[in-house]
């Protein structure tokens, strides 16, 4: 730890002493938006010039344009570090900044780079991209401390909080948030749209914790409720203490016999204390999904705005989580509607789900992610989704089924397979991703289905 705090110092010393305009460029999922966002309120205070990009990943076209721009400094946030070499190919003579949490590259450079991973903290619930630019941030300026909510708002969007909670540095980041006024810790039923949704409609989409006969089921939802005698059109937030411990009595017996935890149920609620009730920016889960919604839907501006506080961008926000909930259900829909055709094939330990432009290359990995929670497949069962891009390629997202954590790293199971097409792989050992030419698409499935042959005991994490 003291390694990684030395060499973020280091670098807020260097990034003190530039005088020239920055180039930013950050990734457009939550942790992406919440790390540029972080970035911008530190750029600002410090007075310093700098223009921002928000990007689906670094390709070769992107760095090209970047080379062909002016600026001598560039900065990028939860990405990079997958690139170092093509980076440093590209870039040369340029002062390169890095941000990130994802495994690097080996490849000698002589970067900025601030990564965990550099230092021994190699943990994916530790610390996430937006954290990483947070403590860049307070190092910078201590005043800085009071944008810790924003880099929880990441962690959360990369799902990093285990079931105890946050752990490793972001454990400290949380206690900066709460010391700082800006979130309440509270300790409760662990379920999504408890600010906004109707308590049946809370139950039918609960995948993380899933309930048994109730998820994906409304009429289940609503005869669950109404057998234990609570209205189910009230919200969660809205329950009486009594009620609510009836309601998680049940939900827990419910739970009993499955393949989870039944009393995992239970655990910390985060809330932003500047934002009223009933707000989707008051439960930071909420927030995280609302801001993934703006980055998946090409509107990243909109997520930035927002956690720069535009009443406008918020509003215009809220807007776009109504559409991204319908590009959720649609796409669902598809997967449920194709189990059985030729689209999603089913072989011992492993699905593959070609959903080619049937859903969204920019969701196809947050589909994969629901779908491997939804108790339809067996834990440890090896997902792996393909969604046609705008560019004529194809998104690959891998993921595995079960609550409990798995040992399985499909970051090198994916990586495996990849690397015999020429392509990389990017992510982490719970979540990874690549992109490949359509026309390589069948070429993949058939080595996937090849590799998997073989025991996933090969890609175990060591302890």
């Amino acid at each position: 730890m003291e390694s990684f705090l030395n060499s973020i110092k280091n670098a807020t010393i260097k990034l003190s002493n530039i005088s020239t305009p920055i180039r930013v460029i950050s990734h457009l999922d939550t942790d992406g938006l919440t790390s540029a966002s972080i970035m911008v309120k530190t750029l600002t205070k410090l007075d310093k010039s700098f223009s921002l990009s928000i990007v689906r990943q670094i390709s070769q076209e992107l760095l090209n344009e970047l080379k062909n721009e002016e600026y001598e400094t560039y900065i990028f946030l939860d990405l990079g570090s997958g690139n170092l070499k093509e980076i440093d190919e590209t870039l040369k003579n340029r002062t390169i900044f890095i941000l990130d949490h994802h495994i690097p590259q080996q490849h000698e450079n002589n970067f900025i780079h601030i990564n965990p991973h550099l230092h021994g903290i190699t943990g994916p619930k530790d610390i996430s991209g937006a954290g990483v630019t947070y403590l860049f941030s307070k190092t910078l300026n201590q005043e800085n401390k009071n944008l810790a909510h924003i880099a929880l708002i990441g962690a959360i969007g990369d799902i990093q909080e285990t079931k105890e909670g946050f752990i490793g540095i972001n454990k400290e980041i949380v206690q900066d948030a709460v010391d700082s006024g800006k979130i309440e810790v509270k300790v409760g039923l662990r379920m999504f749209g408890s600010q906004t949704k109707p308590l049946y409609r809370v139950l039918q989409y609960s995948t993380d914790p899933y309930i048994p006969g109730i998820t994906g089921n409304e009429e289940a939802a609503t005869e669950f409720l109404k057998e234990i005698n609570i209205d189910k059109s009230r919200k969660l937030i809205h329950l009486s203490e009594e009620e609510l411990k009836t309601l998680v009595t049940s939900i827990i017996i419910k739970r009993m016999g499955s393949e989870t935890d039944p009393e995992d149920v239970l655990g910390n609620i985060y809330l932003l204390n500047d934002q009223k009730e009933e707000s989707p920016t008051k439960d930071l889960k909420e927030f995280s999904t609302l801001l993934n919604s703006c980055g998946r839907l090409h509107k990243p501006s909109l997520g930035i705005g927002t956690l720069l506080g535009d009443n406008k961008s918020h509003d215009s926000a809220l807007e776009l989580l109504a559409d991204y909930k319908k590009e959720l259900i649609n796409s669902l829909n598809w997967f449920y509607s194709n189990k059985s055709s030729s689209k999603i094939t089913e072989a011992t330990g492993i699905t593959i789900i070609n959903a080619e432009d049937n859903v969204r290359d920019t969701i196809i990995g947050t589909v994969t992610t629901m779908i491997s929670k939804s108790n339809i497949y067996k834990p440890e069962t090896i997902l792996i989704s393909l969604a046609h891009t705008l560019a004529s390629d194809t998104k690959i997202s891998i993921r595995v089924a079960g609550y409990k954590t798995s040992d399985i790293n499909v970051k090198e199971i994916l990586g495996d397979i990849t690397q015999k097409l020429g392509f990389s792989t990017g992510g982490h050992a719970f979540a990874a991703g690549s992109v490949i030419p359509q026309e390589k698409e069948q070429e993949f499935i058939d080595l996937a289905l090849e590799t998997l042959k073989k025991p996933t005991e090969s890609f175990i994490n060591p302890p």
